[in-house]
């Protein structure tokens, strides 16, 4: 059994559902790397996101807070510099921290807790993309539509490809730098990926890797009438109740999605190689997960912004097969449940006091075959809805609240593609009214309509006056010294090469 500091290298796919995975039951999709894997960690079967939009789900997992006690409502929110992050906590705990790739930061501080980023974002930094509930009726403009799904099939380059290329090289490189460098702390390193998010777009080798007949269609397709007023609302925002999609295009898009999956997967095969040769793999935990999942043409609907299985549910699996016996672990957790766990396994279980209270809980004795929590929060407060969305999913049961809409309460183990909504059902009127007053209890949801409405009249006016004049810019600009790097006058020559050679040439 290992003890000590271990290293931690966390992994991260953006809009990846499990139900793309083969270890999650899909018989469609290849990922080797992934699933031998998955196949020494441990894996967890109901694992969700907090808030199914890409920064609020990302702000959660590096604080453990939800979204509503940050101000993290939306895509672009800024998460304030004064909360703490798995990043702090982890520097605080003497790890060097790093960030290679996407991890959609609004405002000024583009670090949060990491010492060190490797890459800039591939999302802007500014208020653009701020939704307006006061409008429910205007669609915003910068919102992707369906071209995602209508456009989708093979490509040469995508903006993204050239964005994950550069993610993965950074990364792979800093292992090896690491692996050479004099710097004897631990190390946790996040490499975050905008695979296999739409566009549905993938270069031939990975969309050759499939043939169309074996693409498999979505298990459930309900007619425009047939949604809830949430899914309603989604499909105007995203333009798919005025744009028709054949059965060939739907096919196409989860065909490039699974293409995109397949490229994931190479990615994390590139990394797992270069952490063996630098001689870190041994002593190093893995976490792999992804922001969100996609809803990828089930129930109609596509991208995420809900909290049905394919938006909300995430894959997460952690390796470290010394410290953790492999194992399938069907509690259901969060990605607020990251910062608490990462804490854990930087102590060894003792954990020291925190600075405050989180809404996160331990994974540790899920890790240690003890039991552990089996509760999901969650919150969505972006774009699509004109008031809060909160869900609770306990147990075998997921219950969704919105003052603006009627409730919805599933039972997972008997519905699993939630068909059969029980909030109507007499049968269920106790637990429905259960559920009710713990909403009540938990959110002030008026108060909180209101904080979201002032925080987005804000933001619009912020940006609007930012962009009066000369424009200043939040993106990250990474910074690489060149006078350190490769063949410079400030060593000798030999010396040099024999520092840079892995494993290292003693010098003579």
């Amino acid at each position: 059994m290992k003890t000590g500091k271990p290293n931690i290298l966390i992994l991260m796919a953006d809009q990846l559902t499990p139900g793309a995975l083969p270890f999650y039951g899909n018989p469609v999709t290849r990922t080797p790397h992934l699933s031998a894997l998955a196949a020494r960690s441990v894996v967890f079967d109901s694992a969700y996101t907090n808030s199914p939009l890409c920064a609020p789900s990302r702000y959660v997992f590096m604080s453990g807070q939800l979204p509503s006690a940050i101000g993290a409502y939306d895509n672009a929110a800024e998460m304030p510099t004064e909360v703490l992050t798995f990043g702090h906590y982890l520097r605080h705990a003497g790890y060097r921290t790093i960030l290679s790739g996407k991890m959609h930061f609004c405002g000024p501080d583009q670090l949060h807790g990491f010492e060190e980023r490797l890459t800039t974002d591939i999302y802007p930094a500014d208020f653009g993309w701020t939704p307006d509930w006061s409008r429910p009726d205007i669609r915003p403009s910068w919102y992707h539509n369906m071209s995602s799904v209508t456009d989708a099939g093979p490509c040469i380059r995508t903006n993204q490809l050239d964005y994950d290329d550069e993610v993965v090289f950074a990364a792979e490189r800093k292992l090896y730098d690491i692996a050479r460098e004099g710097d004897e702390r631990p190390f946790c390193m996040l490499v975050s990926m905008t695979h296999p998010h739409d566009p549905y777009a993938i270069s031939e080798e990975y969309w050759q890797r499939y043939d169309d007949a074996e693409i498999d269609m979505p298990k459930l397709t309900l007619p425009p009438e047939q949604h809830d007023p949430h899914s309603q609302r989604l499909r105007f925002v995203c333009e798919l109740d005025r744009t028709p999609i054949s059965a060939q295009q739907i096919r196409d898009a989860r065909h490039a999605y699974y293409g995109a999956v397949s490229y994931v997967d190479d990615q994390v095969g590139r990394l797992l190689k270069a952490l063996d040769k630098a001689g870190l793999a041994e002593d190093t935990v893995i976490v792999v997960l992804a922001d969100h999942g996609d809803m990828l043409g089930e129930r109609g609907l596509w991208y995420k912004m809900n909290f049905f299985e394919g938006a909300a549910r995430i894959p997460l699996m952690v390796h470290a097969p010394d410290r953790f016996a492999p194992r399938r672990v069907a509690a259901s957790v969060s990605s607020a449940d990251i910062l608490p766990t990462l804490v854990d396994i930087a102590h060894g279980g003792e954990t020291p006091a925190a600075p405050e209270a989180i809404a996160g809980r331990s994974l540790w004795p899920h890790l240690k075959g003890q039991p552990g929590h089996d509760e999901v929060i969650g919150e969505y407060l972006g774009e699509g809805a004109i008031a809060p969305l909160v869900m609770i999913r306990r147990d075998r049961y997921k219950f969704v609240h919105s003052p603006a809409d009627p409730d919805q309460l599933y039972d997972l183990v008997a519905d699993p593609l939630e068909q059969i909504n029980l909030a109507g059902n007499l049968a269920h009127a106790e637990r429905l009214a259960a559920f009710r007053d713990e909403v009540a209890e938990r959110w002030n949801l008026p108060q909180l309509h209101r904080q979201v409405l002032a925080s987005q009249r804000r933001r619009h006016f912020h940006y609007e006056a930012e962009n009066q004049g000369k424009r200043r810019s939040w993106d990250f600009q990474p910074f690489d010294d060149a006078s350190l790097r490769y063949m410079r006058n400030h060593l000798e020559l030999d010396a040099l090469e024999a520092m840079a050679r892995f494993p290292r040439v003693p010098l003579k």
